[in-house]
């Protein structure tokens, strides 16, 4: 880009996230370059278990969620798992979650979460429109399944907050829960369905088609390792791995990254890469008709254009840490439990790095004492769902146009 003219907004990560705020830019005029180390759309969204989720609004931290802890670090199966010699290091994280998760912050968590939810069905086909790919989005449901029918309980706290912000939920049991899967098991006495979502076909392919029409629509995309960021008057110096960049504005959207880029200009964020795996089973010889979370095991399952995809575990081991691809393979052991039918022999193992906050809210918008500097990262298990969403707000606040959300929630120094 040396010989071309700095971009008015130099947005570093060209994650899913990245490439939203950089569609909503464009349209408001801005020209916009996208800055990463590795291809388009290819971090921790790639791996999404492909839930489109509107009604997102039940954040990872709930009261006594700490008692399962023990249990899940002693279980191989569990849904997280810790390398032992990281503890020390992600403690302090880990007591910022426990207090996030205390009854009386719920509803503000709940109600910031769902603002950037809500619309993601909507923006996910305003993007698409035109490209090819409209089809990847698909009208579903969200089954969340039980193998006792007492505990698909609608009393249970995050069933009730759900219910209180107006999310249409429906209790089935037996064969009309079998209607709406016939490939689950019998052992599966009930589900809660969670109406009005949407489903991604290929998550992966989503983040693609959108970079695609992004480079149509005139975004840049420079493929380099960003290094580190410094001030240079009003505007930005970009060290990379190809030498410095000149930028006006720049939007730090680096996932699970982020927090060290942040480090080095002062800025302290408690931010965790918490690592997710899946599995994808090629040759699956069913067909789902909707993604499916099974609750105890904490996993989802969906139909995919590239077979029956089984996702999710949180893994603490920081961000350099090697993968453990055996976190993704106990998901056919317990996927062929859920469909016995399954056929589950030809398989991709996959790991990636959910950039999670304590209170599961991304920070966004400007770093206060650094002008011409917002941030868009944070958003852990809900980054698919809820990047549209973020890159219009984003893309509003640089433009200075009127917010339709309160933005106190997402401060990067709420945390203090």
């Amino acid at each position: 880009m040396a010989d071309e003219a700095t971009p008015d907004v130099t947005i570093l990560g060209a994650g899913i996230v990245g490439i939203c705020t950089a569609l909503s830019l464009r349209e408001r005029g801005f020209s916009v370059a996208l800055v990463d180390r590795d291809p388009p759309a290819e971090g921790a969204s790639h791996g999404n278990a492909g839930s489109l989720s509107p009604w997102s609004c039940v954040p990872q931290s709930m009261p006594g969620v700490w008692k399962s802890v023990p249990g899940w670090l002693m279980d191989p199966e569990g849904p997280v798992a810790l390398r032992w010699a990281y503890a020390p290091r992600v403690l302090p994280w880990v007591l910022k979650f426990l207090a996030a998760g205390r009854e009386d912050r719920l509803p503000g968590i709940a109600d910031a979460m769902l603002g950037l939810t809500r619309p993601t069905v909507e923006l996910y086909r305003h993007h698409l429109a035109g490209t090819g790919h409209e089809g990847l989005v698909r009208d579903s449901v969200y089954v969340h399944v039980y193998r006792k029918a007492e505990s698909a309980n609608l009393n249970a706290l995050a069933w009730r907050m759900r219910s209180e912000r107006q999310v249409p939920l429906e209790l089935v049991t037996g064969e009309a829960l079998r209607e709406v899967e016939p490939a689950l098991s019998p052992e599966y006495e009930a589900a809660v369905l969670i109406k009005q979502q949407g489903r991604a076909l290929d998550p992966g392919g989503i983040g693609k088609a959108l970079a695609e029409k992004a480079a149509a629509m005139g975004i840049a995309f420079e493929r380099r390792a960003v290094q580190a960021l410094r001030p240079a008057g009003t505007g930005w110096t970009i060290e990379t791995d190809a030498g410095p960049m000149a930028a006006e504005r720049v939007v730090v959207a680096m996932g699970a990254w982020s927090g060290r880029l942040l480090a080095g200009l002062g800025v302290a964020v408690p931010l965790e890469a918490e690592r997710g795996y899946h599995l994808i089973l090629k040759d699956p010889g069913i067909r789902l008709n909707n993604c499916i979370m099974n609750v105890e095991g904490k996993f989802v399952a969906s139909s995919m254009n590239a077979g029956v995809r089984v996702a999710g575990t949180a893994e603490f081991a920081g961000l350099d840490a090697a993968p453990d691809y055996r976190r993704a393979r106990v998901f056919a052991r317990m996927a062929k439990r859920m469909f016995p039918d399954l056929n589950t022999e030809d398989t991709i193992e996959w790991m990636g790095r959910r950039p999670s906050t304590p209170d599961s809210i991304p920070c966004l918008g400007p770093v206060p004492g650094h002008d011409n500097l917002h941030v868009a990262f944070g958003h852990g298990h809900t980054g698919m769902t809820m990047a549209p969403k973020t890159g219009d707000v984003v893309a509003r606040r640089i433009a200075g146009e009127t917010l339709d959300i309160d933005m106190a929630p997402y401060r990067i120094d709420r945390f203090g």
